[in-house]
């Protein structure tokens, strides 16, 4: 699967965490930014990235920053997409599941690494 990965300042760690665990599931990364912790606006990462899946570059999106609610408003103003912001397994399994969400938000500041693996996972 293709899958493009943004983040803002906020979401950069976790951002180049995720993106290896997602090259070891075998999926082909599309790393949008940003490339460091230094400040930048989230809404032109997000846009990016949920432009990429709504014109079929990728298939999907991870995007993080500090709430993940910053994200998740600036991603579903792109037309075709449906992005979540999702803070367990379980709400990660419904947006799919009931609501074909093709774009995920995570809250970078507020989930650890691990239940954030988790969540991508699923």
């Amino acid at each position: 699967m293709r899958i493009a990965i943004a983040a803002d300042h906020r979401g950069y760690a976790a951002k180049e965490k995720m993106c290896l665990l997602l090259n070891e599931q075998g999926h082909d990364v599309i790393d949008m930014g940003t490339n460091s912790a230094r400040s930048c606006d989230y809404t032109d990462l997000a846009y990016v990235a949920s432009t990429a899946v709504a014109a079929g570059q990728a298939d999907t999106a991870v995007l993080l920053c500090g709430s993940g609610i910053g994200m998740s408003i600036s991603a579903n103003k792109v037309h075709g997409v449906r992005a979540a912001l999702c803070s367990d397994e379980l709400t990660a399994q419904m947006a799919r599941r009931h609501n074909n969400a093709n774009v995920l938000c995570l809250a970078a500041d507020l989930l650890g690494e691990e239940l954030m693996r988790r969540i991508i996972e699923v």
